[in-house]
């Protein structure tokens, strides 16, 4: 059993939320030319090219290439690339490895209820306050893994018309979650409570503060202004929709600004064979239309 993965002992076991049986989805370089018989060292021959050069009017083409970073550097900073790659696969090995052994199997708990009698149906949901209850202890000894655990038990137990025992379970299970850093799964349990309860004021603030600690922060706001709808003395929400609009104009401010310097790059990487660049260009904003006229203007230097 230490080699299942969390779905597999689902399905194996049989009654706990999963079908028993059912398979695992499963450019080019420069080259120097001489003319025959010319050293290219001389001197005299180089100044009598660059004579020549000048009396036809030609301009040699001068670029200044990037220096090369130190041999020891451009290890480093391969190593270091190396080591944010790695522990990004493994963050997502463990989220992949998390999602496997928290499964819950819904469509077979629909399934499976049809056939129960009231009485079973009572008994399955007792069952699954007792896993509640272990992992909320768990909880508050900080053993997090097992609450987690004990929640996703609950869940494959609860049957599915105890809709607010169920939304209780994940809103219960996305703060261990949260806890264990595991935030983006911890957001979609909280989804998954409201979906079952929509009124759920403790789902929806737990919600919000993690939309708001992984920068989703129009999230975050439209989760909180709900916070207040439900319970209007919130003053943890009424302070967050104060502070989180000016938060969104300064990343918004921020992110146009990365953009437009991106693309002033890109644009000055196509120009520049025509001798053009960005400022030859001057973008105003229509007034109230929110959209951009692009004018070309003339550098002096380039006028004859």
């Amino acid at each position: 059993m230490d080699g299942m993965t969390g779905r597999q002992q689902q399905q194996q076991e049989g009654g706990d939320g999963s079908r028993p049986g059912s398979p695992d989805s499963d450019d080019s370089n420069d080259s120097f030319h001489t003319t025959s018989g010319e050293d290219p060292t001389d001197p005299l021959a180089r100044l009598a090219e660059g004579e020549q050069q000048e009396e036809e009017g030609e301009e040699s083409p001068c670029f200044t290439p990037e220096p090369e970073p130190l041999p020891a550097e451009k290890d480093k900073e391969e190593d270091n690339e190396d080591e944010e790659k790695d522990a990004a696969k493994k963050k997502n090995e463990e989220e992949e490895e998390e999602d496997e052994e928290c499964y819950v199997d819904e469509e077979y708990l629909k399934d499976m209820e049809l056939s129960m009698t009231e009485e079973e149906r009572t008994a399955r949901r007792e069952e699954s306050l007792q896993h509640k209850e272990s992992g909320n202890t768990s909880f508050r000894e900080g053993d997090l893994q097992p609450a987690v655990t004990s929640y996703t038990a609950g869940l494959r137990m609860c049957p599915l018309s105890f809709s607010r025992d169920r939304a209780v379970l994940y809103s219960n299970r996305a703060a261990a979650r949260a806890k264990l850093d595991h935030k983006k799964e911890a957001i979609k349990d909280c989804t998954r409570a409201l979906e079952l309860d929509e009124g759920y004021t403790k789902a929806v603030l737990r919600r919000a503060n993690l939309n708001q600690e992984t920068d989703q922060l129009d999230d975050a706001l439209r989760d909180f202004q709900r916070v207040v709808e439900l319970e209007p003395s919130n003053h943890q929400a009424q302070e967050a929709i104060r502070r989180l609009p000016d938060m969104i104009t300064e990343r918004n401010e921020k992110l146009k600004e990365e953009m437009m310097g991106k693309l002033k790059d890109l644009g000055n990487m196509f120009l520049r064979p025509f001798g053009l660049s960005t400022s030859n260009f001057e973008m105003k904003q229509e007034g109230g239309s929110g959209g951009y006229n692009i004018n070309f203007k003339q550098n002096n230097n380039n006028s004859h």
